[in-house]
């Protein structure tokens, strides 16, 4: 049975996109702080909640493919 690795270019990409998520995560954390409409607070926070979830995701792929190397 083959283990499925990422390529070279896949394991980078990966990271530059798991360190964007990263800072998207740490805008909407900061913005939340900063604003004062309710609604987009609101929104703020189910994108940090999407972006955790996405950023979960993607060390998981991280990682695995670092095992594997």
């Amino acid at each position: 049975m083959t283990k499925e690795t990422l390529a070279l270019h896949e394991t980078l990409e990966t990271h530059e996109i798991l360190n964007f998520k990263t800072v998207c995560l740490l805008r909407s954390k900061l913005m939340q702080g900063l604003c004062f409409d309710n609604e987009l607070k609101q929104l703020m926070e189910k994108d940090v909640q999407q972006s955790i979830t996405a950023i979960n995701e993607l060390a998981g792929y991280y990682k695995h493919n670092e095992l594997l190397h």
